[in-house]
């Protein structure tokens, strides 16, 4: 068993672990904390499982899966924060239109 492998199987454990977290968090924002984890552990496990197969195009799809993972964990916080993705503040508490 290769370096690499070990590295995936290692990789996978982690996501399993933070599923888990993300089945069991008492709030929602440890189920985001562990939801935008395991994207992140995803954006590994598909470099290594690319560079094991010889596949150097495989980091231009983690690199891709990697700003629709941030982009969308900004988008959930935004909207459990204020309640919608349209604007931040409403004009009462200070925001501009």
């Amino acid at each position: 068993m290769s370096f690499f492998t070990v590295t995936a199987i290692a990789i996978l454990i982690s996501i399993a672990m933070a599923l888990s977290r993300a089945i069991m968090g008492p709030t929602a924002y440890d189920r985001i904390l562990s939801v935008n984890a395991i994207g992140t552990k995803t954006v590994l496990l598909i470099a290594v499982v690319g560079y094991m197969n010889g596949r150097p195009d495989f980091l231009d799809i983690a690199i891709v899966y990697t700003l629709m993972n941030f982009i969308g964990t900004l988008a959930v916080l935004k909207y459990f924060k204020f309640g919608n993705l349209r604007r931040g503040l409403s004009r009462s508490q200070g925001g501009k239109s």
